[in-house]
């Protein structure tokens, strides 16, 4: 499973993107049979959980910071989970990361995810 995430930018403060993650792979089959979660990891930091999709449903559940601002979702015809950001903040910016894993309907828990993409640079100003 290959996931590629892109839509990372430079941005100002109370500006807004949207992230994708595209999954694909010869083992691939379904969003359906996968949990994805989004993480972000800021310079000198750990990486943090940001939101995760529950495989069943596609209830979403979000990190307290970015509650209200941030919404996930998903393509199931594209294979695609977005990150809609809105109102960004210069302590957004991180290095974003999406996670998958066929196993688990749903975490929070970077250490649960078996497939990550690459990462997109996030970038707020002030």
């Amino acid at each position: 499973v290959q996931l590629q995430a892109s839509g990372g930018g430079l941005v100002q403060a109370g500006g807004s993107l949207r992230l994708s993650c595209a999954a694909s792979g010869s083992t691939f089959s379904t969003l359906d049979d996968y949990a994805i979660a989004w993480f972000r990891q800021a310079p000198g930091k750990e990486r943090e959980w940001v939101s995760s999709m529950d495989r069943r449903d596609g209830t979403t559940n979000y990190a307290r910071s970015v509650t209200g601002r941030f919404t996930m979702s998903r393509d199931k015809a594209k294979n695609t989970v977005y990150l809609q950001m809105i109102s960004l903040r210069p302590e957004d910016t991180a290095v974003y990361y999406c996670a998958a894993d066929r196993y688990l309907i749903y975490s929070s828990e970077s250490y649960e995810y078996d497939y990550w993409g690459q990462g997109t640079q996030v970038t707020v100003s002030s």
